[in-house]
C-alpha cells in the first residue's frame, strides 16, 4: 500500500497494490500491519455502505461528538466522488481548512479521516458506491453536521449545478455556529 500525506496533517490517501492478470485484479484493501506501520488506527468496528443513483448527490458534512468519535477509512467502490475532510479541532494550525481528494473504483484509492475532522463527498457519476469503516459505532445522539456549501469554508466540490441533499444536510448549521468538542493537541 501506498500511504500519503496530504495538506491536513493526519489525513492521508491510501492506494493499494492492484495485481492483475488475464481474470482480472486483485488488490488488499485493509491491513491492520501497514496501518499500524503509518501510525494510523486500525480498529475499526463498523462498515457501512451508501449508493447514490443520481451525479450530483452530496452527503456531508458529517461527524460524531465524543464519545463516540469516529475515524473513517472510505473508498468509492463504483463510479467516482469528490471525498472532502475539514478540521474542525480548535486551536489546530489548519482550523477550517479543508482537502478533497477525487476517489473512484478504477484506481482503487482511499482516504484515512481521522477524530476531529468532518467529512463529506459528492459523486461525480450516477450510480456510485461509497464504502467505510469506522473506528466507533454510529450514535445518532452524537451526530454533528455542517453545510456543505458554507461561505467561510468556501469548498469547492466541483458541481455544474446544485446538488441532490437530504433534507438534513440542506438544514446543517454554518461552520460560525460550530461548538466544536475537539481540540487539537499537537506540538
Amino acid at each position: 500500500m501506498r500511504i500519503e500525506p496530504t495538506e491536513l496533517p493526519g489525513v492521508v490517501v491510501i492506494t493499494p497494490r492492484r495485481f492483475g492478470d488475464a481474470r482480472g485484479w486483485f488488490a488488499e484493501t485493509f491491513s491492520a500491519r501497514a496501518m499500524a506501520a503509518a501510525g494510523l488506527p486500525d480498529g475499526f468496528v463498523q462498515d457501512n455502505q451508501s449508493f447514490s443513483a443520481l451525479r450530483g448527490t452530496l452527503r456531508g458534512l458529517h461527524f460524531q461528538r465524543p464519545p463516540h468519535a469516529q475515524a473513517k477509512l472510505v473508498r468509492c467502490t463504483r463510479g467516482a466522488i469528490r471525498d472532502v475532510t475539514v478540521d474542525i479541532r480548535r486551536g489546530s494550525p489548519t482550523w477550517g481548512r479543508w482537502v478533497a481528494v477525487d476517489l473512484d473504483a478504477d484506481s482503487g484509492g482511499q482516504v484515512f479521516v481521522p477524530v476531529g475532522f468532518a467529512h463529506g463527498f459528492v459523486t461525480l457519476t450516477d450510480h456510485t458506491e461509497v464504502q467505510y469503516k469506522c473506528t466507533d459505532f454510529y450514535a445518532p445522539e452524537s451526530e454533528g453536521a455542517l453545510r456543505w456549501d458554507d461561505p467561510d469554508l468556501a469548498i469547492d466540490w466541483g458541481l455544474a449545478a446544485p446538488p441532490h441533499l437530504s433534507a438534513k444536510d440542506a438544514q446543517a448549521p454554518a461552520f460560525a455556529d460550530l461548538d466544536s468538542p475537539f481540540r487539537w493537541e499537537g506540538a
